[in-house]
């Protein structure tokens, strides 16, 4: 496992914990999942509500996989054991991913603009500065937007525990291809 995957899964976690307990439990996933919509105004209800379906199927994957002992909260440890592993996290990153990337793409032409990918990746908690990194690193087009297709590629790239110098290395402060927040 490459050292990137795990500092982008560990900065993640910190983001994802919205309660700010440490752990990783249900009202988390429906605190970022209410944010993130939020930051969406012009998309649709459909949009909003795949959204948080999307949230909700990532905890209930994060419960299903590695909850043994019964107690509904997740540490980092058990975190980086399902997120790091493909083979048991990857349908659920896709649903993520394209549920977020529709989200950003309002009026549904396929590209995202940079402030509705600002805004989202901005409620997520992502700092200003890589996240305009993050979207430059996208290659955006004259008109300054980024593909749906980009972006969840992106973001499947993001999870992939072998992957280093990808676009998604932006978002985490000290790396080798991020900027500092």
């Amino acid at each position: 496992m490459r050292a990137e995957a795990t500092q982008r899964v560990a900065l993640v976690f910190s983001l994802l914990d919205a309660n700010g307990n440490g752990v990783l439990d249900a009202e988390d996933f429906t605190l970022m999942g209410d944010r993130v919509v939020a930051a969406a105004p012009r998309s649709d209800d459909e949009a909003k509500d795949a959204m948080r379906a999307a949230f909700e199927r990532y905890w209930l994957t994060l419960l299903a996989e590695l909850d043994a002992n019964g107690d509904g909260v997740i540490s980092f440890e058990e975190y980086t054991a399902c997120v790091l592993s493909p083979e048991r996290f990857d349908a659920t990153i896709t649903a993520f991913a394209e549920a977020l990337a529709i989200l950003g793409d309002p009026d549904g032409d396929g590209l995202i603009e940079r402030p509705d990918f600002m805004a989202l990746m901005t409620a997520i908690g992502f700092e200003p500065g890589n996240i305009g990194a993050l979207f430059d690193a996208f290659g955006p087009t004259a008109e300054d937007r980024v593909s749906v297709p980009t972006w969840v590629e992106g973001i499947r790239d993001y999870y992939a525990p072998d992957k280093a110098g990808i676009p998604g290395d932006h978002l985490v402060a000290g790396t080798e291809s991020g900027s500092a927040a």
